[in-house]
């Protein structure tokens, strides 16, 4: 469930949104097709409320992340943000995570049905570290902003706009961090006053979009998310998070560590994450299974998907190798047949 500031879920609700258990749905265009066309090609902002915060603060914060975190959390500060994962011991991921520094704390922007979950594992370890955590979703406000023209649109409005993909920039209270996508995009964390105003001025000049706009632009740029359909079910490297930058294999232990690193000292990863296209009228199930040339056994799993521009859905989704070549299907070896495609970066070496 989203933990909503009431003054802020009011005031979108004044700017004509419409709003659900799962975030915003809509603005004037209730469409999701249409949603995703405008993302595909336009300049929006989004709400993203859907997206929960975990707050770690203390002399002893940097530590305790670094000790239960995929990525090495010393290369974050208020103008380096990273993607990493919280993983069990096997090496699963309970939780991808979006790492950022706003003062002196340390942010982990997480889905919302996962932070309360998230949490509490986390807090299973602090015993006696010097550090609070706790779940700062009243406090700030996220908006998203995309666009071919979102760079120029920020700029007006604040000085230092980052350049390039994990870096962030502060100013005035307003937290700006350059996220990848099919055109410049950005995630702005404010406190409520701030965060009104930017959205005022902003819808100015974009279209106001739902949640699920934002999420189909994660997935053109082939961002992974767990959700709940999926804890437990990925190592990092099977969602590609090793090509993101999202995990150090030269830092010290945490949970699953071992394991992932094995994966990738021995080269053994046998899925990778790939997006993927379905005409379909209904919306693929995540965790839902993916079928190849083996009837009787998956060959992957839905990790996401949205509403395409072009109608049916665009998905990403974790695929065995051996099997990508082959025609792959939704659901069962006769379901609905998938477009795969490849995602828009390139593979890490390292």
């Amino acid at each position: 469930m989203i933990d909503w500031n009431n003054r802020w879920r009011g005031f979108l609700i004044g700017q004509g949104a419409v709003v659900g258990a799962e975030g915003v749905r809509h603005f004037a265009e209730s469409d999701s097709h249409a949603q995703s066309r405008l993302a595909a090609s336009g300049d929006i902002i989004a709400d993203l409320s859907h997206l929960a915060l975990i707050r770690a603060q203390g002399e002893e914060a940097a530590p305790f992340l670094q000790g239960q975190l995929s990525n090495d959390i010393r290369q974050v500060d208020v103008e380096h943000g990273q993607l990493s994962a919280c993983c069990n011991p096997n090496g699963r991921m309970l939780a991808i995570l979006r790492i950022f520094m706003r003062a002196d704390a340390y942010y982990l922007q997480l889905p919302a049905a996962l932070q309360p979950a998230t949490l509490n594992h986390l807090k299973m370890f602090v015993l006696r570290a010097k550090l609070t955590l706790d779940g700062a979703d009243q406090d700030l406000i996220r908006i998203g902003l995309s666009g071919p023209n979102a760079a120029r649109l920020l700029s007006a409005m604040i000085p230092a706009v980052p350049a390039h993909i994990d870096e962030s920039s502060q100013h005035e209270g307003v937290t700006v961090l350059r996220l990848a996508g099919p055109h410049p995009r950005f995630e702005l964390i404010a406190g409520l006053d701030a965060a009104m105003r930017l959205w005022s001025l902003l819808a100015a000049q974009a279209t106001a979009a739902g949640a699920s706009a934002w999420s189909w632009l994660d997935i053109a740029a082939g961002i992974p998310t767990v959700l709940p359909g999926t804890t437990d079910a990925f190592i990092p490297q099977m969602v590609n998070l090793d090509w993101l930058g999202g995990v150090s294999f030269q830092k010290g232990c945490y949970p699953g560590q071992e394991i992932v690193a094995r994966v990738h000292h021995l080269g053994r990863v046998k899925q990778r994450l790939y997006l993927a296209h379905v005409d379909d009228a209904v919306p693929p199930v995540v965790g839902g299974s993916i079928h190849g040339a083996r009837p009787d056994q998956a060959a992957g799993r839905v990790v996401e998907a949205q509403p395409a521009p072009g109608g049916g859905y665009d998905l990403t989704m974790v695929v065995d190798l051996d099997q990508r070549q082959t025609p792959l299907h939704l659901g069962t070896s006769q379901g609905p047949r998938l477009t795969l495609q490849k995602p828009p970066y390139s593979p890490v070496v390292s």
